[in-house]
């Protein structure tokens, strides 16, 4: 065995390390909302009770932060901790899913002068908005009225162990690895204010730095790690004309990248040149949506309360049963198409609907949304 082919063991080391980090800024931020106080997280919890205005505040917040990781994450550090529960976060968690995809209806503005290729590019990047949008149309008002995703989380956070909801998580020596940092943290801090309040915003700022960073330097070193694999599983894919290993490629490159972004950043540019299609994208797209819900899942190994885990297993769910509801029937599933299709149509010919689009959808109206229902 050369060097070369032992070339990527320091790189898979460096990703576990930043892994831990990961766990570690979501312990961090789990402890420093505790440390806030009642007082704060009841403020938190009436400002996002409703279920409209929790929905907006994932969109916004994802669209601010350019990614679905992190704010899945901090919303499992939420509920971990005991701020918000269950019912307030799934609607954040939905949002957070709309707000993730308006990175690759950027990346298709690059694309804005050239005609065509822009009409391809934007209906490749809006078509992920459109099932989304649609996806929470169907399922926030089932969900709000039987519970039916909580519930089915539920089941299977009993099934993984332990009990109820609220109930604690066993001692794993994963969370007990994690906790470690967080005390020294602490303790560190702690000598710096004696204001609980201060040590808690300062484990909180240390705890998004830290996800932040992670996510970002995992994101980075995995896309070179497997850059060569992506190319030859997407030239694989056009061969096979996408469809159900369309979906598990989008699915394995967003779970080792930890980004839909990426994945689907990456479609857009190939459907806009013409080398895919958008009817072969869109299975790439609805398997890196549920790619994406792995950072939420090792989120929760952090937390304390089995609510974590039960939310981050209903983001599995609402996305799973988004590509179940869609997907299988050719004439379901050729619905977010054709809107994606129709609204490039007009995009092409008038670029102020562009400029209106990006800005109406992902930040002018998650903030009336905000307004209006906080």
């Amino acid at each position: 065995m050369n060097a070369h082919s032992l070339a990527w063991i320091p790189r898979a080391l460096l990703v576990i390390g930043l892994l831990y980090l990961f766990l570690v800024g979501v312990s961090s931020l789990e402890a420093g909302i505790k440390a806030l106080g009642a007082d704060f997280q009841e403020g938190l919890l009436a400002r996002v009770d409703h279920p409209v205005a929790g929905l907006f505040a994932g969109i916004l917040a994802t669209v601010l932060v350019q990614s679905s990781s992190v704010s899945t994450a901090t919303i499992v550090g939420l509920v971990g901790a005991g701020t918000l529960t269950v019912d307030a976060a799934v609607p954040m968690i939905m949002g957070a899913n709309i707000g993730t995809t308006v990175t690759s209806t950027l990346a298709s503005l690059g694309h804005v002068r050239r005609g065509d290729e822009f009409r391809r590019a934007f209906a490749a990047a809006t078509v992920h908005d459109i099932f989304n949008v649609l996806a929470v149309i169907v399922f926030l008002p089932i969900q709000l009225s039987t519970e039916f995703l909580s519930r089915g989380a539920e089941e299977i956070a009993e099934l993984i162990g332990g009990s109820g909801v609220q109930g604690g998580k066993p001692n794993s020596p994963i969370k007990q690895i994690v906790k470690e940092p967080v005390s020294w943290a602490k303790d560190a801090f702690g000598a710096l204010t004696d204001s609980e309040q201060l040590v808690g915003v300062l484990l909180i700022a240390f705890g998004l730095v830290l996800i932040f960073a992670a996510l970002a330097f995992i994101t980075k070193s995995m896309r070179l790690l497997i850059a060569e694999r992506i190319e030859r599983a997407m030239n694989s894919l056009i061969s096979r004309g996408g469809g159900v290993p369309g979906l598990i490629a989008g699915l394995v490159m967003t779970v080792a990248v930890q980004s839909s972004s990426i994945t689907t950043s990456i479609l857009v540019p190939m459907v806009g040149a013409g080398v895919l299609t958008l009817r072969n994208a869109f299975p790439v797209t609805l398997g890196a949506n549920l790619g994406t819900t792995v950072t939420a899942l090792l989120a929760s190994m952090a937390v304390d309360l089995r609510a974590g885990l039960v939310v981050a297993l209903t983001h599995t769910l609402f996305n799973l049963c988004g590509i179940l509801l869609v997907y299988p029937v050719p004439a379901i599933r050729n619905i977010p198409i054709r809107l994606a299709e129709a609204l490039a149509e007009r995009a092409a010919k008038n670029y102020l609907l562009v400029g209106g689009y990006v800005v109406g959808v992902f930040l002018l109206l998650p903030m009336i949304g905000i307004v209006l229902f906080g």
